[in-house]
């Protein structure tokens, strides 16, 4: 299966012709910001993790185009349902990074703010959300709305059986659904060839009845226009796409993962060299967009969000507990209501 590309590794425009490239400069320059945005994020939010801020957390780093230019296209009121890793997409949809340190900081919500977005909460348990999204798209088609929802996720998660099941079920539906796969070579550390034995991920999408693509992940312009073409055709009732994006894993499957054990240095090197900014950057230089001011916008923007995200969580109070509880249903029940009391009761024994 080809892999789509519109900009090649050193910058310059491929010879593909079958998608749009055509963006204004606009969109254009708005896809780089939110590119460096992101990666100065992930930095922070890395940093304060070592830092004992945060209890986790998983990097996005060398996904940036994947994620920034699968979300641009959509529209704000097309849902997306995350797995841990997508700080790109989050950022694009305006999420706040106090929100995005909720999660990893273990507070009980998870970040309040991603449900107003028309993002669901992030979803640790893997694939488990692939299901969730194709129940949504079903609602939407009987709602008579012309959203759209994008499961987003891993290679790893291709392996898990929820994901076969929602993909079955959302061909045999025609459901509105896109499953966006960003394969970066590594399930925490078992590569992809030790995953399925299939030549690629996209190529399966055969056997559930619905297209597969094949993209450039670390393209972000090929990225944009080969989800903006699934979302069009499944908001024209179409049915579901299965796009594989390419790319690669910079950093740690987390915090607590030590990459260094099985990933070997030779292939971090290689994709390093694929940068997805550095490529990015170059496109916009050799087409007069690439100016002093934008790159001053862009490093105003980073800096007041890693200060805002800094802001947020060193030193933050813990949440009350006790509010768990008062949220699982409209009224609380009597079990519930004794189990409150009782952990509450446990806390003050201990302060």
């Amino acid at each position: 299966m080809d892999t789509v590309q519109l900009v090649s590794p050193d910058g310059t425009a491929t010879a593909d012709h079958r998608y749009r490239r055509d963006l204004p400069p606009e969109t254009l320059t708005w896809l780089y910001e939110n590119l460096v945005v992101a990666r100065a994020l992930d930095s922070e939010f890395v940093n304060l993790q070592r830092q004992g801020e945060l209890a986790l957390y998983a990097s996005c780093r060398g996904q940036e185009a994947a994620q920034v230019g699968a979300a641009a296209c959509l529209r704000k009121t097309d849902w997306l349902f995350p797995q841990y890793r997508e700080l790109g997409a989050f950022l694009v949809r305006g999420i706040a990074p106090a929100q995005m340190a909720a999660v990893w900081r273990g507070a009980w919500h998870g970040g309040l703010d991603f449900t107003q977005k028309c993002c669901a909460p992030i979803s640790i348990p893997i694939a488990t959300h692939a299901l969730h999204a194709v129940g949504a798209a079903m609602a939407a088609q009987r709602l008579g709305e012309d959203s759209v929802t994008v499961a987003f996720l891993g290679d790893g998660a291709t392996s898990e059986g929820d994901t076969h099941e929602a993909m079955n079920f959302a061909a045999v539906e025609k459901a509105p659904c896109v499953f966006y796969v960003q394969n970066n070579q590594w399930a925490i550390s078992v590569p992809v060839s030790r995953q399925h034995a299939a030549p690629s991920i996209a190529g399966r999408a055969a056997g559930y009845g619905m297209p597969g693509v094949r993209v450039d992940g670390n393209d972000v312009l090929a990225c944009y226009a080969v989800m903006a073409e699934a979302a069009e055709r499944a908001r024209a009732g179409e049915g579901p796409t299965l796009i594989e994006a390419v790319t690669y894993r910079m950093g740690p499957h987390t915090t607590s993962d030590d990459p260094t054990r099985y990933q070997p240095a030779h292939e971090l090197e290689q994709w390093a060299a694929r940068d997805p900014i550095a490529r990015y950057r170059i496109h916009l230089e050799s087409n007069a967009l690439l100016t002093e001011r934008l790159e001053q916008r862009v490093a105003t923007r980073s800096a007041r969000l890693c200060t805002e995200l800094r802001e947020a969580v060193v030193d933050a109070p813990d949440p009350d507990v006790g509010e768990l509880f008062d949220t699982v249903f409209a009224e609380i029940t009597p079990v519930l209501s004794a189990q409150r009391e009782q952990l509450l009761a446990e806390i003050a024994k201990e302060t």
